[in-house]
């Protein structure tokens, strides 16, 4: 499914007065849609060309706190501006907001005019490059899940997020009747997200109260992760106006179970999936054992972008369907690395270590530069894990955020795939969420300690 608005579809619709709104997004480090909203009639008339931003938006953390220590922009530099270039391939209604339409933006240097190589755009669009070099192209998609609660955003912030109730009250893991409870949210946004041009398949009740599941259909890559960016705000908007709030922390209680993002990735040339060979006993092709090869090896470096808050690592827990070890196994939920569609043209690799707080620019990059790898050097690839996954003794995930960033910093694939400045920038990321965690006092230490210390 391709998106429907051209420019000249938003010019007679700005003329006519059917559209007075165009959002102008970047994507920042957390996966955010950030931005202005113009009057349509000066974005066409000239906004479409560019507009101005701080720098700030692509080193700030998730609270849009300005920490030191990042190269590319700091108090010291007087944080200048940004150039927004709106990609008008993007251009889409956004049809649960009146009068309104979207648009992303590539993200250049004010001086340069050269793409800021740590945008997440960028990083992906790099790592598309290299495989296009190659004659290759990535198809993908990721599922999203997400909790959805009674209250809405603000009461539960008023409450200092506690006692917090999902909208219903027990687990509806493809339960239709309680998922016929929160149809005035879930319609609403498989609905109005397909009228924006993504292609829906299917919403479905996960593994635990309230817990929601979307499904978008595969595409290329960048077209993926635009879909993933879009369809995470949508669901947060949605649920706002109909009074509820949605959440895609990895872990918001330790007694439920945690919300992830798997990514399916396959490689495609001239049109045909090349990752299938039908004379194979799981129909994979010696390409596809090559670039599993490479996720598997590579998989400590770049957990980060998979998970890159302490929060996120609550989530990889023994018995929970969040993998614990870097290991891949056929279609086995209990692996890191799921083969799913085995003998057909349909076969392709389940990344299921991603958490639903990922950046999906990032996340796939990453995965892509790691099969290529595997590519390049002509791994092979271990047999396939049988049987219960969590049971093994060795291939273990990265426990914390500490070890993940530890692990992307020595990782002289990602440096050489990405490019120093580019790993320097998001390890700086991950050690100043490690530096403000470590500064609270959680509840849990003064519920523990208080009296028995």
């Amino acid at each position: 499914m391709s998106v429907s608005m051209s420019f000249d579809d938003l010019k007679a619709q700005t003329a006519a007065g059917t559209v007075d709104t165009v959002l102008v997004c970047l994507v920042d480090m957390q996966g955010r849609l950030m931005g202005k909203r113009f009057h349509a009639v000066h974005f066409v008339q000239s906004a479409f060309e560019e507009t101005h931003c701080c720098n700030y938006l692509l080193a700030t953390d998730i609270e849009m706190a300005t920490p030191s220590g990042y190269a590319a922009t700091s108090w010291e530099r007087g944080y200048g501006d940004y150039i927004m270039k709106p990609d008008l391939s993007t251009l889409r209604p956004v049809p649960w907001l009146a009068g309104t339409v979207m648009v992303l933006c590539d993200v250049l240097d004010h001086h340069t005019h050269k793409e800021v190589p740590h945008s997440p755009r960028a990083v992906l669009k790099a790592q598309v490059a290299r495989l296009k070099a190659m004659g290759f192209d990535a198809m993908m998609a990721t599922e999203l899940e997400f909790f959805l609660f009674a209250k809405s955003f603000d009461e539960i912030r008023k409450s200092g997020f506690r006692d917090l109730e999902p909208i219903s009250g027990y687990n509806e893991d493809y339960h239709i009747l309680q998922t016929t409870k929160e149809e005035h949210v879930m319609r609403p946004i498989r609905n109005h997200l397909y009228a924006a041009g993504l292609p829906i398949e299917n919403s479905k009740g996960e593994a635990e109260a309230g817990q929601e599941e979307l499904n978008i259909k595969y595409a290329p890559a960048m077209l993926t992760a635009d879909y993933h960016s879009i369809a995470k705000h949508a669901v947060k908007e949605i649920a706002w106006q109909q009074g509820h709030a949605a959440t895609f922390l990895p872990k918001w209680h330790h007694k439920r179970v945690g919300s992830s993002s798997h990514v399916h990735q396959s490689l495609w040339k001239d049109g045909k999936p090349v990752f299938y060979d039908a004379d194979d006993a799981l129909g994979m092709s010696e390409l596809m054992k090559n670039y599993m090869a490479g996720l598997l090896k590579y998989a400590p470096d770049f957990t980060y972008f998979l998970a890159p808050y302490i929060n996120s690592y609550k989530r990889f827990q023994k018995g929970t369907f969040a993998p614990t070890r870097t290991i891949w196994s056929v279609d086995n939920r209990t692996a890191g690395f799921r083969l799913c569609g085995e003998g057909t043209k349909g076969v392709r690799v389940e990344c299921r270590i991603g958490g639903s707080d990922l950046n999906p620019y990032l996340a796939m990059a990453a995965l892509i530069a790691a099969g290529i790898k595997g590519i390049e050097d002509k791994l092979p690839l271990d047999p396939p894990t049988m049987g219960d996954a969590y049971s093994g003794k060795s291939g273990f995930i990265p426990q914390t955020l500490r070890d993940a960033r530890q692990t992307l910093m020595d990782s002289a694939m990602l440096r050489a795939a990405m490019g120093d400045d580019v790993i320097d920038h998001y390890a700086r990321a991950a050690e100043w969420e490690i530096e403000e965690f470590d500064r609270v006092v959680t509840d849990y230490e003064v519920a523990r300690g208080f009296e028995r210390a």
